[in-house]
Parts: C-alpha cells; sequence; structure tokens
C-alpha cells in the first residue's frame, strides 16, 4: 500500500470516528462526505508524491480555509483517539512525521 493510500484510510478512518463518536451519528452527513473526498483529492494531486510530510509540516497547504478548519477539528478530536481504534495506523503516523 502506498503513502497516500494510507493517508486516505487514515483520513477515512478519522471522519468516520468524528462523526459516530463526536457527533454521534450512524451515517456520515453530506459535508463529512465532502470533506473527506476534499482531503482524498488533495491527497491525490500532492506535489511531493509518496516523499509528502505530515500536512502539519507541509510548506505548501493546499486546503481551502474553511476546509482547513473542518479537517483540524476532526484530527484533533480523532488523532488520539486513533491509538484505541487504530493503534498501528496511528503509531506508523507518529513515526512518519
Amino acid at each position: 500500500m502506498s503513502r497516500i493510500d494510507r493517508e486516505k484510510a487514515v483520513v477515512g478512518k478519522m471522519i468516520e470516528l468524528y462523526c459516530k463518536h463526536k457527533l454521534k451519528l450512524n451515517t456520515m452527513p453530506t459535508e463529512y462526505s465532502d470533506l473527506l473526498q476534499y482531503a482524498h483529492r488533495r491527497l491525490d494531486g500532492c506535489k511531493f508524491g509518496e516523499h509528502k510530510p505530515a500536512c502539519k509540516r507541509c510548506p505548501i497547504h493546499c486546503y481551502k480555509p474553511d476546509m482547513r478548519q473542518k479537517i483540524r477539528a476532526v484530527m484533533r478530536w480523532a488523532g488520539p483517539r486513533m491509538l484505541l481504534y487504530d493503534p498501528i495506523a496511528a503509531i506508523r503516523h507518529l513515526l512518519n512525521r
């Protein structure tokens, strides 16, 4: 699995966790499915490709300000909880900073 594919899986898992546990919804609202699609498009178009840094450390911020604010809220809430729900992905993300 490529780094971009792993990043897509992790962001998808984070948005799912956020919707299910923080928002207490069984299905992902269109606002968050749009956010997930947007994140996938941004990852597909990343100019660094397989050598991309963590988005937090990237010199190019490719998200629109409103989408960046939404994804930051999701990551801030879901990031620490990833250790419980997908510890391998969380540890891999921490090591790849």
